[in-house]
């Protein structure tokens, strides 16, 4: 069935995310042999003053189109054919309002705009035949109307809703009728499926992966030094990823700093957090804020990592992560040292170094510098190339053909 499909997402990440993004990852796999209809989180007009004032240039380009009402396509140079990506009109800012009717009114006119801008796209490219995907995105077109014709709605959950006060709010409502509503639900964890399977039968597991071929190039090539690094000696410690303030355990990365001065403890990723500050983690010496990085600038900074580090929280919103990082680090070769936060991370076990306190963690990081083998740099690559993307959407098409045929069978 699948070659008959054209794919449309609705997704929480942008094709311009600073960090890497498990819908456009999907996308770029499904577009190498399908029609892919990428339609980007809509700004509020909050977004906007805020973005223009903060010099964001991708949005300063975007705004003519935002304030015109019109759906604006953009393509990604990496991906010519087959993908087309659709950045809908401005929406109102309206997570501050309380539950109730005012909140209901506004969030069905912010959900037509996104509607809107689902129905242009699909009538401009002659969209017939199509699987619809959902991607964190429920407080806007969390399933389509039937009348718009997706032959499956798929919601796809990648975190606790419930954990981030600000998507909580009106989040976990509003995920909880996706789900419902939805011929089928992927969630990124093992805890996620015990979560959301009270509201549906139709969930399925469906763990992160890794462009396998982007993190490759740390093993097969040679890059010159990162002036990220330029004048500093000694070992490298690395993490990359969105610094934020839920996830990452601030205190665990300066007492990593202060216990290996010898070290530089590099950090890339943008800093959505005041913790780093507040406790002194950027006046440093040895701690490099490398800022976000496009997917293909990550391999010369990992190749001059010699332990890269996943310094995960232990709290409810991590016991339902499998972080999309793990494969990434695996594909590259690199010796991983990780906090012991959920089910998920403890499958890899056998090939990374976890720990059940800082104490441990900062014992863990010369521990793994010390053991890089080549018989070990191999067997993280062969973990890594169980759980690629390509692979994934094998898993994918399966699950929605499988859909597709209980749906063809109901009369």
């Amino acid at each position: 069935m699948e070659e008959k499909l054209d794919i449309v997402f609705f997704t929480l990440f942008r094709t311009d995310n600073p960090y890497s993004s498990i819908s456009l990852s999907m996308a770029k796999e499904l577009a190498k042999t399908h029609r892919v209809f990428y339609v980007n989180h809509p700004y509020s007009l909050k977004d906007l003053v805020v973005g223009l004032f903060r010099g964001d240039k991708m949005l300063r380009s975007r705004m003519p189109w935002l304030v015109s009402g019109r759906v604006r396509y953009e393509g990604l140079d990496a991906l010519p054919h087959n993908f087309v990506a659709a950045q809908p009109p401005l929406t109102l800012p309206i997570n501050w309002l309380p539950k109730g009717r005012v909140y209901d009114f506004f969030q069905r006119l912010n959900n037509r705009v996104a509607l809107r801008a689902i129905r242009r796209t699909l009538f401009d490219h002659n969209v017939r035949n199509y699987v619809y995907i959902n991607c964190y995105a429920p407080f806007f077109a969390g399933c389509l109307p039937k009348e718009m014709g997706a032959k499956l709605c798929i919601y796809h959950c990648i975190d606790d809703i419930t954990q981030d006060p600000y998507t909580a709010k009106h989040g976990t409502d509003l995920e909880q009728e996706a789900i419902r509503n939805a011929d089928v639900t992927l969630v990124t964890s093992t805890n996620l499926r015990r979560l959301k399977q009270p509201l549906s039968e139709r969930v399925r597991t469906f763990f992160n992966a890794a462009d396998v071929s982007v993190f490759r190039k740390v093993i097969s090539e040679k890059f010159p030094r990162p002036a990220a690094l330029e004048g500093r000696k000694g070992h490298v410690v690395g993490f990359i990823g969105n610094l934020d303030e839920l996830r990452i355990d601030y205190d665990l990365l300066k007492k990593i700093a202060l216990a290996n001065m010898d070290k530089t403890l590099l950090l890339v990723g943008p800093v959505n957090s005041p913790k780093p500050k507040a406790l002194g983690l950027d006046k440093l010496p040895n701690v490099v804020f490398a800022g976000s990085r496009p997917l293909e600038q990550l391999p010369p900074l990992l190749q001059h990592m010699d332990v890269v580090l996943i310094p995960f929280l232990c709290n409810t919103l991590t016991a339902s992560i499998y972080p999309l990082k793990i494969n990434e680090y695996l594909a590259a070769g690199k010796p991983v040292v990780s906090t012991s936060f959920s089910e998920d991370i403890r499958s890899f076990a056998s090939c990374i170094y976890l720990s059940e306190n800082h104490e441990e963690f900062i014992r863990r990081i010369d521990e793994a510098i010390a053991e890089n083998s080549a018989e070990r740099l191999q067997r993280r690559v062969e973990v890594a190339d169980a759980n690629t993307w390509e692979a994934r959407i094998k898993q994918l098409w399966e699950i929605m053909d499988a859909r597709l045929l209980d749906a063809a069978k109901k009369p």
